[in-house]
């Protein structure tokens, strides 16, 4: 019996304990992310420490904003943070126990079509909530070094709604067709999958181009007060920073069941979840299956200070789950240690910390493998396998309302997130699960986002990685996929060994929200790449513009 039909059997014998309100969760959208964590240091509530694992809840983020616009006086919001703080509410208007008069819109379509401002169709009854809304994002560009311009076509659907107010749903359907840039499509080729979705056909057999479809789902309820209960396929985000070390929401979406309890001051999260390892299709043939299971426990241990503890174990076994993992207690290496099992695991610290309402410094430390004698005597020791992220946002930058700055540091050492099969590596339909580059690199983001009108986004973004790449058939610990006993020797691997890889990407983008979440965009990048290997330097410079309905900005940013 698959997981999948597991989960469900599970799903139907725990609905008739519901009995309280539940909540959807935020879609990916990069404006509202960065609203809500300019609101958590601004105004410094505990509550919202919460926000570390992603996708938002929304019916806790709304909570959180109405606290502030009760409590706060309005003069201390800027027009600026009350049209972004509106948007969000518009949003998400299921939870309010109130009418934001400027949602509704003067004059609907057809009368029945945008009767507010945010919704397409609307149904908002006693006993059922439901809202559906088209999906739009069209881009064309230039790249140098390419003939052919680029492009981006995807439309598309999502619904959520609630019934009973006890089971909420959620459901989005695009279908794509893209052209980008060439280290984009270089990066397909390799890994035999789109960036963030998969699966991919070409368009009309043009090697440059491809057409691939993105479908997401859930369910949630509230088993009770303190319990929400998630199950479906698509995403999750473990951490504070514009990477993650734990979980990432980079790759393709997923299978999943999630359970996350929230009480006093501490909210822990379940996520079990089924994977795919590494393969090459050949035709309708159907891909192995692989497991994890991922906690996360998060502690508010003063109003500006978070903890959180995380933990993870990939199954290295095919197609085969373990029901010891379901054990929902943290720190599972006694029970992996007690099954005698060889599977991969991981371990975890991360930390946020507000300071004087404009400042937050985070980070992460992840242990892959971690022998502290070796890390004193032998620092170059294959096994010593972590990372290590540190960052700052800095929001009114220099006293200058609603510019934002944010800086962050990310260092993995080789073989991290590598195993000693090809099964049980961290790793998802031939992407990472945490961080796009892999092991053995380091990076700097350099993030500034500058909001001079309510309706007007300026998003700059600097990127520059280092990466130590294998050379034949030498394994210097760059490659997570790769069994880590293929390396070379057991001591002197450094951070960046082998091959020496640089980038550095250079982005701008400016948005306009013509309507509320319709944005006309144009953007320049800039990428420069050095290989130190022979005639293997290159050097872009991308234009593209656009517009985009209740969808994000596709970002080329690796």
């Amino acid at each position: 019996m698959s997981l999948s039909i597991k989960l469900s059997i599970l799903l139907l014998l725990l609905l008739p304990l519901m009995g309280n309100a539940q909540s959807t969760y935020f879609i990916q959208s990069e404006k509202d992310n960065h609203s809500i964590d300019r609101f958590q240091i601004i105004h410094n509530n505990s509550n919202i420490n919460f926000f570390t694992i992603k996708p938002f809840n929304r019916k806790s983020a709304v909570q959180e904003l109405l606290y502030y616009t009760d409590s706060i006086h309005p003069t201390r919001f800027s027009n600026i943070d009350a049209y972004n703080m509106a948007g969000i509410l518009m949003n998400n208007a299921e939870y309010l126990n109130r009418e934001i008069p400027e949602s509704k819109s003067i004059k609907p379509l057809l009368n029945s079509f945008y009767r507010t401002k945010t919704d397409f169709f609307k149904v908002n009854i006693p006993e059922f909530y439901l809202s559906v809304n088209p999906m739009l994002n069209i881009q064309v560009g230039k790249s140098s070094g390419l003939d052919q311009q680029l492009y981006l076509n995807s439309r598309g659907v999502n619904l959520r709604g609630i019934i009973g107010n006890k089971v909420g749903f959620f459901s989005s359907v695009t279908e794509n067709q893209e052209r980008g840039p060439l280290h984009y499509q270089q990066y397909v080729r390799q890994s035999r999958a789109v960036p963030g979705v998969g699966f991919y056909k070409l368009v009309h057999q043009d090697p440059s181009a491809f057409d691939y479809f993105d479908a997401r789902g859930y369910f949630t309820f509230n088993a009770a007060k303190h319990f929400d209960f998630q199950f479906g396929y698509d995403k999750n985000f473990i951490g504070n920073g514009y990477r993650s070390l734990f979980l990432s929401d980079w790759g393709n979406s997923y299978l999943f069941a999630k359970i996350n309890t929230r009480i006093w001051k501490l909210n822990y999260q379940n996520l079990f979840t089924e994977l795919m390892p590494q393969f090459v299709k050949n035709g309708d043939t159907l891909i192995s299956r692989k497991y994890a299971a991922i906690h996360h426990l998060s502690i508010n241990v003063s109003k500006n200070i978070n903890l959180g503890f995380f933990e993870a174990i990939v199954f290295g076994r095919k197609d085969h789950f373990d029901f010891q993992y379901l054990n929902p207690i943290i720190f599972y290496r006694h029970i992996e240690g007690s099954i005698g099992s060889p599977d991969n695991a991981f371990a975890g610290f991360d930390f946020k910390a507000n300071f004087l309402h404009r400042t937050q410094l985070y980070g992460q430390l992840l242990l892959d493998e971690f022998i502290l004698s070796k890390l004193k005597n032998q620092p170059h020791y294959w096994a010593n396998k972590f990372g290590i992220q540190l960052g700052a946002k800095y929001i009114n930058a220099f006293g200058i309302k609603n510019l934002d700055l944010q800086v962050e540091l990310n260092r993995v050492r080789p073989f991290t997130y590598s195993h000693n099969d090809t099964i049980a590596n961290y790793t998802h339909y031939n992407q990472p699960l945490a961080h796009p580059l892999g092991a053995n690199f380091q990076e700097i983001i350099t993030l500034i986002t500058y909001q001079p009108f309510p309706k007007w986004n300026v998003n700059a973004k600097a990127i520059y990685y280092n990466k130590g790449v294998d050379t034949g058939q030498a394994d210097f610990g760059g490659n997570i996929f790769k069994n880590y006993n293929s390396r070379n020797g057991e001591d002197g691997f450094t951070l960046g060994n082998g091959v020496n890889e640089k980038s550095l990407n250079l982005m701008l983008n400016v948005g306009y929200e013509w309507k509320r979440n319709l944005f006309l965009e144009m953007s320049v990048q800039n990428r420069t790449y050095r290989l130190e290997t022979e005639n293997s330097n290159s050097n872009a410079m991308i234009f593209s513009t656009g517009i985009r309905l209740n969808m994000d900005r596709k970002s080329y940013d690796y």
